[in-house]
């Protein structure tokens, strides 16, 4: 009985040999494999004269820049036609001239056909000189149209007054009246002080200027729908644009 109770701990204290050792096999662990595979410079030389080059391509000509010819077109109201026509040398001559373009007025659809030729060097100059018929037929001047083709950080802006609040006959016409003011007293100080120009065809409202000076326009002109009076919408004006001043 002592024999074998002093023979069954021997057994099971007894070391592995070297062929139960050599069963078991070594994992590695990821972060090894990742720090391992920097030095081999395989994977890591980009540089080096086995690097892939970077594909040289011949320059593209201004024929395969521009692509097929592009036309935009403008449909004219017809409380515009006679403006237009007025106006027609002044619209049509920084469109030819300047920026090298094809313009016409069909009859047919009552549409300003604007189109890119060969002597058009600027992509971005259809947008311009369709910005800029775009204004003249809202109702702005042509002098101050003219500044979307002069500038390109000039913006225009349309909302509806029953956008901001639905505002029905009479009360309608009193939010009209507010933003416009006594012979237009209103709307001219908004426009001297936010340096914009608003235009107001019935219910519509249109601004032209950089996109911090139509913010400000646009606060101030739904302050005016709202219901707040010229005066307090005047100082809260001079205060943002001072801000503004003193920013830049």
């Amino acid at each position: 009985m002592d024999s074998d109770t002093n023979t069954t701990p021997a057994a099971a204290a007894a070391p592995e040999g070297p062929e139960d050792a050599g069963s078991f096999t070594k994992v590695k662990s990821k972060r090894t494999q990742k720090r391992k595979r920097g030095p081999d410079g395989a994977d890591m030389d980009t540089e080096g004269p086995g690097a892939s080059k970077r594909p040289q391509f011949p320059p593209i000509s201004s024929d395969q820049l521009r692509g097929p010819d592009e036309m935009r077109k403008v449909a004219v109201p017809a409380h515009r036609y006679t403006p237009l026509k007025e106006n027609w040398l002044k619209i049509f001559t920084p469109i030819v001239e300047n920026l090298q373009l094809q313009v016409r007025f069909n009859l047919k659809t009552r549409n300003v056909e604007i189109k890119t030729c060969k002597e058009t060097q600027d992509i971005s100059s259809l947008t311009k000189a369709s910005d800029f018929v775009k204004a003249f037929v809202l109702g702005f001047q042509v002098e101050d149209a003219l500044a979307l083709i002069r500038l390109d950080e000039l913006f225009l802006e349309s909302f509806d007054v029953t956008d901001v609040k639905p505002l029905k006959g009479d009360h309608l016409s009193r939010a009209i009246g507010r933003i416009a003011g006594k012979g237009g007293k209103t709307k001219f100080t908004i426009e001297n002080v936010t340096k914009t120009r608003i235009v107001l065809a019935e219910t519509k409202v249109h601004i032209l200027g950089s996109f911090q000076n139509i913010k400000m326009a646009r606060t101030a002109i739904c302050n005016l729908i709202l219901g707040s009076p010229p005066s307090k919408v005047y100082g809260n004006i001079r205060v943002v644009a001072s801000r503004t001043a003193e920013r830049f």
